[in-house]
C-alpha cells in the first residue's frame, strides 16, 4: 500500500508538471505552396467547382489488359495470409474484378453525394460535402470534417454519412459532413514539392472549412486522419469545437506512459488499467516484437523509399489490389491471417473493397499516398506537434481489434480534455467502414456531451 501511494504521488506530480509547462502551447505553421513553380496570388483560384467521378472506355480497357497479362504465382501450402495476400484467393478476387465487378455502377454510388474541388496552396483539393435533406425548424446542422487514412479514402465514410445526415431518431443531432481527400490521395492533387506532412494537410483543411463558411466545427479521424485532425486542434483550438478519434498511438513516450508500462501489470488500479488493457498490453515480449515485425514492414518501405515499390504498384492493378487489400484483412482482425480468404468478406463486400482500390488505380495516387509516410517520418519522431497537448474536448472510440491498444491514461497524456472514452464492442482499424453504426452512435454521444457543456 505504501509503495502504491508513493508511486501515485510521483506520477501525479509529474503529470501536474507537464500540464502546467505546456498548457498554453499552440502549434505554429506557415503557408506553403505545393503546386508547380513559385507561388503567386494570381495562381490560386478560390473558386469551388463541382466534380464527378468518371471513367472512360479506354481506361477500363487498359485496366482489363493489365489484369489479363498478370503472371500468377502459387502460395506455399497451408500459408493462408501469413505470407501476405494468399495467391490462390487473389486469383478469385481478380477474376471477380475482371468479369463481375461493375465499376460504372460503383461510380454512380460514389457520385450519389456531391463532390467538389477547390485550389488551396497551389493544389486542387477534392472533397465530398453532404448537407442534411431535412433539418428540424430552429435547428442548425453541426459541421463535421472527417479525414481518412492509408490505404483508405473518402469512401470509407460512405456508410457513416447517411447515419449522421439523415438520422431517423428525433433525439439525434443532424450533421453537415465534409470528407476531403488528403492531398496526394484519391482525387486531391499530389504536392509537387517535398515536405508536405500532416501539419500541412491540417492547415489546408482549416482553409477549406473556412472557404466553405465554417468558423467552428467538429473533426473526426482515424489512421492518418487521427494525426491530421489532431494537428488541426493544435493549430486552432478555438476553431475545433470537438475532436473525435478512433486511433491514437503515443506520439511521445512521456514519463507517465513509461511508468504505466513498467508498473501497470503489478499495479493496474493505480493507472486505471482494465482487464482489457492488461490483456492487450502485456503479452510476452516475444509476441510483441514478432507482431510488430509482421505488421510494420510496409511502413519501413513507405517511410524511406516509397517511389521504388510504388512504381511497380502503379503499373500493376493486381499488385496494387494485393498490397491494399491485405491491410483490410490483417488490420481488421489479426486472426484473419490464418484464413485462406483472409476474412475479407466477413466485414466488407468485394464491391466496396475494389471500389477503394479503383480510387487509387484510376487516380494513379499510390506513390503520392505512400510519400506521406516519408514526409511525416523523414525528419524524425520528435516533431513540434508531438510535444504539444490538445486542449480541445476529445472523444475516443476504442475498438478492440485496433492495431495498437491505447488505454485511457495514455490518451489523457495528449488529449487533456478527454470527456468520452468508449470501449467498443467490436471493430478494427477501418472502423468507420466496418462498423458505421457503432461509429455514428459514438460520434452522436460525444457531440451531445460537448454541445450540452457549451449550452
Amino acid at each position: 500500500m505504501f509503495i502504491e501511494l508513493m508511486v501515485a504521488v510521483v506520477v501525479g506530480g509529474l503529470i501536474l508538471f507537464f500540464v502546467q509547462r505546456s498548457k498554453n502551447q499552440v502549434l505554429k505553421t506557415v503557408d506553403g505552396w505545393w503546386g508547380t513553380g513559385v507561388p503567386s496570388d494570381a495562381m490560386e483560384n478560390v473558386k469551388i467547382c463541382p466534380f464527378k467521378v468518371t471513367i472512360s472506355d479506354e481506361e477500363l480497357e487498359d485496366l482489363y489488359r493489365r489484369i489479363d497479362q498478370t503472371r500468377p504465382v502459387s502460395s506455399l501450402e497451408d500459408s493462408q495470409f501469413n505470407y501476405g495476400f494468399n495467391s490462390q484467393y487473389l486469383q478469385k478476387v481478380v477474376s471477380y474484378w475482371r468479369n463481375d465487378f461493375n465499376w460504372r455502377r460503383q461510380v454512380d454510388k460514389l457520385n450519389q453525394y456531391p463532390h467538389f474541388k477547390t485550389n488551396i496552396e497551389g493544389i486542387d483539393i477534392h472533397y465530398v460535402h453532404v448537407k442534411p435533406k431535412k433539418v428540424p425548424e430552429g435547428i442548425n446542422p453541426i459541421p463535421l470534417i472527417m479525414v481518412h487514412g492509408w490505404p483508405g479514402s473518402f469512401f470509407e465514410f460512405y456508410g457513416l454519412i447517411p447515419l449522421l445526415t439523415q438520422s431517423s431518431d428525433p433525439e439525434d443531432l443532424v450533421f453537415e459532413v465534409v470528407c476531403p481527400s488528403i492531398p496526394g490521395y484519391g482525387f486531391s492533387e499530389a504536392p509537387q514539392k517535398k515536405g508536405f506532412d500532416s501539419v500541412c494537410a491540417a492547415r489546408i483543411f482549416h482553409k477549406l472549412m473556412k472557404r466553405l463558411g465554417f468558423q467552428q466545427f467538429y473533426a473526426h479521424g482515424g489512421d492518418w486522419g487521427w494525426l491530421v485532425t489532431t494537428n488541426m486542434a493544435q493549430l486552432e483550438p478555438k476553431t475545433i469545437k470537438g475532436l473525435h478519434i478512433n486511433f491514437a498511438p503515443p506520439s511521445k513516450l512521456e514519463l507517465p506512459v513509461a511508468l504505466s508500462m513498467m508498473l501497470g501489470q503489478c499495479f493496474p488500479k493505480l493507472f486505471g488499467f482494465t482487464e482489457v488493457d492488461i490483456q492487450r498490453l502485456y503479452p510476452c515480449m516475444e509476441k510483441l516484437v514478432v507482431e510488430s515485425i509482421k505488421e510494420s514492414g510496409y511502413m519501413h518501405i513507405q517511410a524511406t523509399k516509397p517511389d521504388t515499390v510504388g512504381r511497380g504498384l502503379n503499373d500493376s492493378p493486381v499488385g496494387l489490389a494485393a498490397y491494399i487489400l491485405e491491410k483490410f484483412s490483417t488490420w481488421t482482425d489479426r486472426d484473419f491471417r490464418n484464413l485462406e480468404d483472409g476474412g475479407l468478406t466477413r466485414k466488407f463486400s468485394l464491391d466496396d473493397l475494389l471500389t477503394n482500390v479503383m480510387i487509387y488505380w484510376m487516380s494513379g495516387c499510390i506513390i503520392s499516398s505512400m510519400r506521406f509516410y516519408k514526409e511525416n517520418f523523414g525528419n524524425g519522431l520528435d516533431q513540434p506537434h508531438s510535444k504539444i497537448p490538445v486542449y480541445v474536448p476529445t472523444g475516443f472510440a476504442c475498438f478492440p481489434n485496433e492495431l495498437m491498444h491505447t488505454p485511457r491514461l495514455w490518451i489523457r497524456q495528449k488529449y487533456r480534455k478527454l470527456i468520452n472514452f468508449t470501449p467498443m464492442a467490436c471493430g478494427g482499424h477501418f472502423a468507420a467502414m466496418e462498423e458505421p453504426q457503432l461509429m455514428a452512435e459514438d460520434i452522436q454521444k460525444f457531440t451531445k456531451m460537448v454541445e450540452s457543456k457549451n449550452n
